[in-house]
């Protein structure tokens, strides 16, 4: 099977269709079967992540952070490597590390702005609702330059943030703005609020393409999965610049 599109996705990149066996092909009803268990553990996970917090506090959500970061990293290595013939039980691995990160970054957030969970929630479906009408309604279309533009912006954003973490672990340097949370450091974040909703254009095309063009079914676990990274990123997004304008 041929690839069907690009996107700036780790795990719906070119080619990504390619050599992956099936028989039956995805489907829309497919997909948003798989979308919503994979959702639905990361909620799950994160609301007992955080029930851990009221008894364990913030030195056990710091531990919580930790296994779901490092679980985010290692298992999406593992499955973009290896790319198993059923995807479903990696992918079932990795959405309860994200809500791990999730819930653990939620309660650490919560714990310094009441009701910022809630706020950051809706900001982040509001952000999928409007992606997802700018796209349907072609307004904004994944066209191969828009595709090209946010895949650079979203390599060099993650590179960003890697530097800040290995910094952040040797070193008391801290990247410029990053996580600052004056006028430049609002707009940095705000920027990156925009490059990660953009992702779900990209998404939303890509999994589109790949339906339309009988994509193994398999591909709906990996299609979830992308979208998962996705949102996710932009909740995190959502709460580090609602946490930003509070400190205004």
């Amino acid at each position: 099977m041929r690839a069907v599109s690009s996107t700036s996705n780790p795990v719906l990149s070119n080619n990504f269709w390619s050599n992956i066996p099936g028989y039956e092909t995805m489907s829309y009803e497919g997909t948003m079967q798989k979308i919503g268990v994979l959702f639905g553990i990361t909620i799950l996970t994160a609301l007992v992540t955080v029930s851990f917090g009221f008894s364990g506090g913030l030195a056990l959500m710091s531990i919580f952070w930790l296994i779901g970061f490092s679980g985010i990293l290692i298992t999406m290595a593992v499955m973009l490597i290896a790319r198993p013939k059923n995807p479903a039980v990696g992918v079932t691995i990795f959405s309860v590390f994200e809500g791990m990160f999730a819930g653990s970054v939620s309660f650490m957030f919560e714990s310094q702005y009441s009701g910022i969970i809630l706020q950051a929630g809706l900001g982040t479906v509001c952000i999928i609702g409007v992606m997802y009408f700018l796209w349907s309604a072609k307004i904004i279309k994944a066209t191969p330059a828009f595709q090209a533009v946010v895949i650079s912006l979203t390599g060099a954003i993650f590179a960003l943030y890697m530097v800040s973490f290995v910094l952040s672990l040797f070193t008391s340097i801290s990247v410029p703005f990053l996580h600052s949370s004056g006028p430049i450091g609002i707009l940095v974040t705000l920027f990156i609020l925009g490059v990660a909703s953009f992702n779900l254009i990209l998404d939303f095309h890509f999994i589109e393409r790949g339906i339309s063009s009988n994509s193994p079914k398999t591909g709906e676990w990996w299609a979830a999965f992308g979208l998962l990274i996705t949102v996710i990123w932009v909740y995190y997004e959502m709460l580090r610049l609602l946490a930003k304008l509070r400190d205004q």
